[in-house]
């Protein structure tokens, strides 16, 4: 090799020409023609990125979570509700019976279906004061250093959600 392609540094080889770098990478899509045109693809490539993020979160995959799901501490806290039973989930079914009642002018239909949803609503709130404390306990012995702040409100807001719904997916049984 002559000394000016191996000089200090220097990588050995000729810098290929531009023509032939482009052949090797392939084809270049062409560039938009108009703003819509732009817009389109704009809208396109984010719904690609979409796609590809909720594929990935559904799988659990770290790399592809939302920031609120991501890190060691978040995996334990899903633990921690996916493994247990819980009564948040009902809340949601209850509330649509309550919204239909009152579409009904039967007075002991709609004060039943309230009384049922109060019920309901109390259940939950003692379900999520033992949930909570599950979440502190799991925590604080995984992470003794841990702020809990943030945490259990992930959990308990987690626990709402009907557990074929949840994203990502659990990966315990309960």
């Amino acid at each position: 090799m002559s000394e000016q392609t191996q000089g200090a540094g220097g990588k050995g080889r000729p810098t290929p020409k531009r023509s032939e770098a482009q052949k090797r990478r392939g084809p270049v899509a062409p560039p938009p023609t108009s703003r819509r045109e732009a817009a389109k693809q704009l809208r396109q490539k984010q719904a690609e990125g979409r796609k590809e993020v909720r594929a990935g979160s559904l799988r659990g995959d770290e790399r592809a979570l939302l920031k609120r799901d991501q890190g060691p501490v978040r995996r334990i806290v899903r633990d921690v509700v996916d493994g247990r039973r819980s009564l948040g989930w009902v809340l949601l079914p209850i509330a649509l019976v309550v919204v239909v009642a009152g579409f009904f002018h039967n007075v002991q239909l709609q004060a039943l279906t309230f009384a049922v949803w109060l019920a309901s609503l109390a259940a939950v709130a003692i379900d999520m004061v033992f949930v909570a404390l599950d979440i502190r306990r799991a925590v604080r012995a995984q992470f003794p250093d841990e702020p809990l702040r943030g945490h259990v409100a992930y959990g308990l807001m987690r626990t709402t959600v009907m557990r074929r719904w949840r994203v990502p997916r659990p990966q315990v049984r309960p």
